[in-house]
C-alpha cells in the first residue's frame, strides 16, 4: 500500500516531554529527525526522562503520533486511524507497535494503538480517545489538551512558541 512519505515540510510540530528532578521539561525536536517512526523513537531515546520520554509529532494538520519510550519498549497511539491509509509515519508507527489493522475497518477520528499510554500520568484511556475523536480540534490543539491533563501545558506552549 502506497503512502505519502512524511517530510520535514509537512511536520507541523515535533516535541519531547519528560520529567527531570520532578518537573516537566518540553523541548522541540528537529522536524527532519522525526519523519520516520524510527527517527522519532531514536530522538526520544537521546533524552533523560524519569519514567520515559513522551514525544508528539503532528503531520499536515491531519493527525499526530504520540509516543512514550520506556526502558523495555515503546508505547504509541496514532490520533486518527485514517492516517494509516495515507501517511508513511503512521504506517511505520503501527509497525513498531505491532498494530494489526485492516484497511476496510478503519474509522476516521478513531485512535489507533495503545490508548492507555498516558494512564500512569493521569489521563485515562477513555479521555484520550475522546480528545482524539474531537473533530473540531486540530492535532496541535489535541496535543495541547493532552499536555494540559498531564501537567505540562505551559512548557509545551513555550516550546511551540520558540520554534
Amino acid at each position: 500500500m502506497s503512502a505519502e512519505q512524511v517530510t520535514a515540510d509537512v511536520v507541523d510540530f515535533a516535541v519531547a516531554a519528560y520529567r527531570e528532578d520532578g518537573r516537566w521539561v518540553v523541548a522541540s525536536l528537529p522536524p527532519g529527525a522525526v519523519v520516520t517512526a524510527d527517527g522519532l523513537v531514536g530522538a526520544l531515546r537521546q533524552l533523560p526522562g524519569e519514567g520515559g520520554v513522551f514525544g508528539a509529532v503532528g503531520v499536515a494538520d491531519e493527525f499526530f503520533v504520540l509516543v512514550h519510550t520506556i526502558r523495555d519498549g515503546v508505547r504509541l497511539v496514532i490520533s486518527d486511524a485514517a492516517a494509516l491509509l495515507d501517511w508513511s509515519l503512521a504506517q511505520e508507527a503501527a509497525e513498531i507497535a505491532g498494530l494489526e489493522w485492516d484497511e476496510d475497518e478503519i474509522e476516521e477520528f478513531e485512535a489507533a494503538g495503545d490508548v492507555g499510554l498516558c494512564a500512569d500520568f493521569g489521563l485515562p484511556p477513555a479521555e484520550l480517545v475522546m480528545i482524539c475523536q474531537d473533530e473540531e480540534l486540530y492535532p496541535d490543539e489535541q496535543v495541547r489538551a493532552i499536555a494540559k491533563r498531564l501537567g505540562f501545558a505551559a512548557e509545551l506552549a513555550d516550546a511551540l512558541r520558540a520554534r
